[in-house]
């Protein structure tokens, strides 16, 4: 893969910038985030890992160059960092724009092969969301009751879901088959009101259509 990073933390940046290239991946650049769409221009790369606060103001710069960058450059993957859940910023990044698209906190960082799969996955067109972000997701639904249709199981079956997991890595966690795991998702689909659709990506909306900021 190629990368580009955006974070202002030098410590973390020249780490994540040693394990990626330790792994085979290049990192074509740094960037704050202004030189960032200039840096994406140059050097076409496949993802680009954004920090949510970024100078001057250090609040949500990150966020609104993300947003930007899913529109301007729709087939690149954008991988959101944060050191806390903001939920407000996971949803409005998520929202509409499911696919190429990942909401980390810093911290899985120090998991190399799940940052790495989560980049792999990102660049693939797939999603990646912290375990920690789709907890307090689901926590923060405004409607309680359509989620309440789930099972339990069914509830499960949502959260690996929602971090990206295939159906196979949703069978062997849960330790069911593949089959009763595409079950599920069809019921969790129906249950939540999500019919087909050529565009969106219903394995992340089932998770935000109730999510609010």
């Amino acid at each position: 893969m190629r990368i580009v990073i955006a974070e202002d933390a030098a410590i973390l940046r020249d780490g994540m910038t040693a394990l990626l290239t330790m792994r085979g991946h290049a990192v074509v650049a740094v960037a704050d985030a202004e030189a960032l769409f200039a840096q994406i221009e140059l050097d076409r790369p496949d993802v680009a890992v954004v920090d949510i606060r970024m100078p001057p103001s250090f609040t949500d710069e990150g966020l609104r160059a993300a947003l930007r960058l899913r529109r301007q450059f729709p087939d690149l993957g954008v991988l959101l960092f944060s050191q806390y859940v903001e939920l407000r910023y996971a949803a409005e990044l998520l929202q509409g724009l499911s696919a190429r698209v990942g909401y980390l906190l810093k911290e899985r960082v120090a998991d190399i092969d799940d940052f790495i799969e989560a980049l792999e996955r990102i660049a693939g067109g797939g999603t990646a969301l912290d375990p920690e972000v789709v907890t307090q997701l689901l926590g923060a639904t405004r409607r309680r009751e359509a989620l309440n249709r789930l099972t339990p199981r069914e509830r499960e079956v949502l959260a690996l879901m929602a971090q990206g997991r295939s159906n196979a890595a949703i069978a062997a966690s849960l330790v069911i088959t593949e089959r009763a795991v595409e079950k599920h998702v069809t019921t969790i689909f129906t249950k939540l009101d999500l019919p087909p659709s050529d565009t969106d990506h219903r394995r992340v909306l089932a998770v935000l259509r109730y999510v609010g900021p």
